[in-house]
């Protein structure tokens, strides 16, 4: 591209974004080059995977299910399977956004040390990005509780499909983690396969609210975090305690916070800078800022 061109595309993506914050962001990123960055629902609703939260941080839609709930009561796992075979397909046909791809850039530059998401898409790993931590999992993946045996989502919906025809002619407003908003059906009746090898209870590779996230992911970020030079947060309110550590941490270690999000964020006291605008023109903003836009 032409150095005509890309000032163009600069300046459109200035038009887009306060031109004062994406400057101030390049300033941190170009000051800070090896960057943690940790990612949250924001940076996908672009892909069309609905978000979790308001402005104001507060969760929408119903509360997700608890993993005590989806292993000891058969009627909540058959509702959730049953939501999940008519919300799936929305999170797999999803396709990477512009904010994924200017993730990919950002370290293709190498100005990202680790890149740590709480989403469960996959649409980092699949924009290109190595090496991702998936602090909460991803639905792509499927395991058995009691083997431990691993499928793919994509085996499980045919399976659910096959299990249970009638269903697959519902539609339903998508509600975030391939989840489908279905009510006042009894789901009694809804089949719910089990393990290929034993027949144990299947259940996606994601982290449930009442579950621990793998010690082994934390401790890998947190030193990630104590090797990088300062934190970046992308489409994340922070609202949950697994994301929001890092901040704190971060803070602790005297590491600089900046975050690109909608709305507020439980780390706005820790931030020293904050750039409330959508992900994908910040991002995109910022790649051609670096690249002498």
């Amino acid at each position: 591209m032409s150095a005509a061109a890309r000032f163009a595309l600069y300046s459109e993506h200035l038009n887009k974004v306060s031109g004062r914050h994406v400057l101030a962001l390049q300033d941190f990123v170009e000051r800070h080059p090896r960057l943690f960055v940790l990612s949250g629902a924001g940076i996908s609703t672009e892909s069309g995977i609905p978000c979790y939260r308001d402005r104001e941080g507060q969760r929408t839609g119903r509360q997700p299910i608890l993993l005590k709930e989806f292993l000891g009561n058969d009627y909540a796992r058959r509702r959730y399977w049953a939501r999940s075979l008519i919300g799936w397909p929305v999170v797999a046909d999803a396709q990477p956004n512009a904010a994924h791809h200017a993730v990919r850039a950002l370290a293709a530059r190498s100005r990202v040390h680790r890149l740590v998401t709480q989403n469960v898409d996959g649409l980092h790993t699949r924009a290109g990005n190595p090496d991702v931590i998936e602090l909460h999992g991803n639905l792509g993946r499927v395991r058995c509780m009691a083997c431990g045996a691993a499928l793919t989502r994509v085996a499980v919906q045919r399976m659910l499909e096959e299990a249970n025809p009638d269903f697959t002619n519902y539609t339903a407003p998508s509600v975030p983690d391939g989840d489908a908003q279905i009510e006042n059906i009894d789901f009694a009746s809804f089949n719910v396969p089990g393990c290929t090898r034993c027949g144990g209870v299947l259940k996606p590779d994601v982290v449930f609210f009442g579950e621990s996230v793998p010690r082994a992911l934390v401790q890998d970020a947190a030193s990630s975090l104590e090797a990088a030079d300062a934190m970046l947060v992308l489409g994340s309110s922070l609202m949950v305690y697994s994301g929001y550590r890092f901040c704190e941490w971060a803070a602790k270690s005297g590491k600089p916070i900046a975050a690109v999000n909608i709305g507020k964020t439980r780390a706005d006291a820790l931030l020293a800078l904050k750039v409330e605008a959508p992900c994908s023109e910040t991002l995109e903003a910022l790649i051609e800022g670096l690249d002498g836009g």
